[in-house]
Formats: structure tokens, sequence, C-alpha cells
């Protein structure tokens, strides 16, 4: 009995069975997806901005955070993770221009999560902004989240992360990436499958941070592993689409990859902790982690399932052809030239064109200018060979792993 079929069925209905969610989830709810709640109080905020060497973006960032249209920010507190360019200098610099300014300086390199975590002993507000130091939140980024926090259980709110930097190509990719992952997030909302506030900009409760012992300094996605740990813990998540946070992104393949294969290394790390919730726990024991390990390997599988077909391919037409020289019979035939299509071609057709549709309606929602001739390119380009890099971008974190390389740079 051949099992290959068996198995490339399997991939295809996890995948199809996914997408097919995604787009209900999305005809169930896109009249509502930009709405939000009216915060029924005023609640003080303090603001955590991690650094680490952002002597070239951390002032414009201080300066989006203090434009921030919401008056209960109480203070802004900068870390200083031991920069060795003049990121430090840059900010007490700044101090004069903003009162609210406080700068905590580490003796020693404490990382992400050790730094916020040096921040939130100090933090005075009912909530707890975090935001990189490469990011730069809208001004009605804060008013417009704070509503969701109405609701007592909820112990994080996060909003759609976009590209700053839209001119090379692999950016213009990024920028595609971002929205559908923005899109994706909120319709998780929807299920209470949030799996992730990312640290460009993420407000948090700060009793739930208190209560997890904040950020988790052993991994090296702080943001994925808090936001579980809540879960866990009972509190909800939510996402507010209508206003964002730009960020920088990588600029050159290598710079994208790191950032990708950490995210990777991170998300492995996730999976590892908490896989004794599986099956229990709510939503993260039966959707999140079970639905962030299939999303983590079912790429590999898919890889895995390409490699060994072409490879077969590849090993039997040799062998045809060294028959054929062998025993002077046509190399090549009329009957070579038929493709019989299967099942199997017709769900791989069906995969792309769900996703194609997704990422259309995605970007149908921001606005863009689908019909553009450079954004059909790109948008191509995304859908065939972008997304077909992530494999090998986890068995780049998978081998990386095994070395014992888990640090955050």
């Amino acid at each position: 009995m051949d099992v290959l079929p068996i198995i490339y069925l399997g991939y295809m209905f996890v995948s199809l069975y996914f997408l097919s969610i995604f787009l209900i989830i999305y005809f169930r709810n896109n009249g509502y997806l930009f709405d939000y709640p009216k915060a029924n109080k005023k609640y003080s905020v303090s603001v955590l901005v991690p650094a680490f060497n952002e002597a070239e973006t951390i002032a414009d960032t201080l300066k989006h955070v203090f434009e921030i249209n919401y008056k209960g920010i109480v203070e802004v507190i900068v870390i200083n993770d031991k920069s060795s360019d003049d990121t430090l200098k840059i900010v007490c610099g700044l101090q004069k221009k903003y009162s609210r300014l406080i700068i905590i300086d580490n003796k020693k390199n404490l990382g992400k999560a050790g730094s916020l975590n040096k921040g939130l002993k100090i933090a005075k507000g009912e909530l707890v902004a975090v935001i990189d130091a490469d990011s730069y939140p809208s001004k009605e980024s804060f008013k417009n989240m704070i509503g969701f926090f109405n609701d007592e259980k909820v112990g994080a709110v996060t909003c759609p992360i976009v590209a700053r930097n839209k001119i090379k190509f692999i950016e213009k990719l990024q920028a595609i990436e971002y929205k559908v992952i923005a899109i994706t997030r909120k319709l998780l909302d929807y299920v209470d499958a949030i799996y992730v506030t990312p640290g460009p900009l993420a407000l948090y409760r700060k009793k739930a941070l208190d209560e997890i012992k904040g950020f988790d300094k052993n991994n090296i996605t702080e943001d994925i592993e808090a936001t579980w740990h809540l879960t866990y813990n009972g509190w909800d998540r939510r996402m507010c689409l209508p206003v964002s946070v730009s960020s920088t992104v990588p600029c050159k393949f290598m710079e994208w990859y790191k950032q990708r294969r950490r995210w990777n290394i991170g998300g492995l790390q996730c999976i590892w902790k908490y896989r004794d919730s599986i099956g229990r726990k709510g939503m993260l024991g039966w959707f999140i982690v079970p639905f962030f390990i299939l999303h983590t390997f079912l790429g590999l599988l898919g890889l895995g399932i390409f490699f060994y077909l072409t490879s077969r391919r590849i090993i039997s037409n040799y062998l045809l052809t060294t028959y054929s020289i062998s025993v002077g019979t046509p190399i090549l035939t009329m009957d070579a030239l038929l493709i019989t299509p299967s099942i199997l071609n017709y769900l791989g057709i069906a995969l792309f064109v769900f996703g194609a549709i997704f990422t259309l309606l995605v970007l149908s929602l921001f606005k863009e200018k689908i019909l553009k001739r450079q954004n059909i390119l790109n948008i191509l380009f995304y859908l065939i060979f972008y997304l077909m890099i992530y494999p090998f971008i986890m068995i780049g974190a998978i081998i990386h792993m095994m070395k014992g390389k888990r640090t955050w740079r």
C-alpha cells in the first residue's frame, strides 16, 4: 500500500481546513473587524522601551510615543541594555525635553526580557505598554486599544504591525506578510486564539504581568511566551485593527532570515514549555498549541513531500533513459508528454487558490491598489516563492537549536 497519497491527502486536508476556518470567520465578521470598544475609565499607562544599540531610531520612537493622543501616560521608561553605541547619550539628552522620561541603565546585558522585567518592577501604571525602540505607534493607538480592558478578563491587547520601510523588494514582500498576519490575528481574536502580542506595540494589564512574573528570560520570543502564559492563567487577549504601529523591517535577506529563524526557535521553545497543556487549559491546549504545532511543521511536511516526489521522478527518469539507450528504444514518446491530473493535483490547485483569495481579501481591507502591475507581481512572488522559504528557515532553526544557539542576538 502506497502511504504517500494518504500523507499528501492529510497535508492538503489540514491546510485547506485552516484556510477554510479563516475564510468562514472572515465572512461571518467582516462587518465588525475594525470595531473597538470605548474606554469606560481613564487608565494610567507606563510605557517600557527596551533598547540595545538603537541610536539610529530611539529618538524617533520616543517622539512618536510622546505624541500619542492619550493623557494617561504617567511615565516612559527606557531600559538601556548596555548599548555600545550612543543610545544612552541620546536618551539622556531627551530628558530635558520630556519630563516623564525615565532611564534605566543596565550595567550588564540582560537581554530584552530581563530589561522589560527590570522596567516592570518600577512601573506605576495600571497598564503597561511595551514598545520596541525601532517602532512607531500611531497617535490614536492607546486611545483605541484601551477600551478592550473594560473587560476585566482581558490581560493584553495588540494591534497591526505595518512595515515602515517599503522601498526594496524584500521590504514590500514583508509589507504584504504583515497585513496578512494582522487580519489573521484579528480572526483568531474571534475564537479566543491570539497566540502572540508582538513587541513593536502591546498593552498589558500590569496585574496580569505581575501574576505571570513578567517575561521569560530563557525564551528568545518573550512576547509569544508571555501571551501563552497569560492564556494558561486564564487571561483573554484582544486585537485592535483600526490602529497600527509601524516598525523597521529587515532590508537584507540575511537579516530577514535571522529574524525569522529567531521567531521559529522561540516558537519551538514555547511548544516544548507548554507541551503538557495539549488537551487541557482551554483554548491554549485545545487550539493554540496544536495549531502552532501544525502551522510550524506543516511546511516541513510539504517540503519533504516535494523533495521525495522530485527525487523519485529524477531517479525514475534517469533509470528509464539509461535503459532506453542501452536497448535502443525511444527516450521520449508522445505518451510521456501526456499529463493525467489526479485528485492530488486538484487539491494542490485549490490550496493555492484559497490562499490567493485570502491574501487578496486582506489587501483589499487595507485598501491596497491590487490591480497595479507591480502589486500583482509582488503578490504572486509572495504566494509562490516567499512562503516557500519558510520550511527552510525552520530547518535552520532546528539545526541552530541542536547546536545550543538560543540567544536573542
